[in-house]
């Protein structure tokens, strides 16, 4: 857990990871993402806590300029996609939610806390950092930001300023 977290510049590890929609189990690939435009990945700890909660819900109200943006959005955490699901139509989320459940994208990415929330007992090791990524067309990352303190989002203002730099 103790790999280095990825940097502008360098290729995005490709990954395959499943989603609970009510169609059914899907499976997102990034490399199949990327044929339609950038992909903004926004690893989270985990559904149903305030934060996060505050985050996606938010990321949702701006689904439409970050279409605009031509860029595919993908929430990323270490819950199961049944959970993921129903946070999701509780809080209403329209994000694209990603089962990291074993964690194996979470340490590719350089992410992961060698212990969550030990201060109140839990120490849960590989829970992503709160952290984003725009990876560009070709799996190059052009923005990285991750944060050891699960309460500080994302620079959502950069974020764009990079996606609209792509188009």
């Amino acid at each position: 857990m103790s790999q280095k977290t990825l940097t502008i510049g360098q290729s995005a590890p490709d990954f395959t990871l499943s989603s609970k929609t009510a169609e059914g189990p899907k499976h997102f690939a990034l490399s199949e993402a990327l044929k339609k435009g950038p992909a903004l990945l926004l690893f989270f700890p985990m559904a149903f806590t305030g934060v996060c909660t505050e985050e996606m819900c938010s990321v949702t109200s701006e689904l439409n300029a970050y279409a605009a943006l031509n860029a595919t959005v993908f929430g990323i955490s270490g819950d199961n996609p049944f959970a993921q699901e129903a946070w999701a139509a509780k809080e209403k989320i329209n994000v694209t939610l990603l089962s990291d459940y074993e964690h194996q994208v979470t340490e590719a990415y350089g992410i992961a806390y060698e212990s969550f929330l030990p201060e109140v007992g839990l120490g849960m090791k590989g829970v992503p950092k709160r952290s984003a990524f725009v990876i560009d067309r070709a799996g190059v990352i052009q923005y990285a930001e991750s944060s050891d303190n699960p309460k500080q989002l994302p620079n959502f203002e950069k974020i764009k300023a990079c996606l609209a730099s792509l188009k």
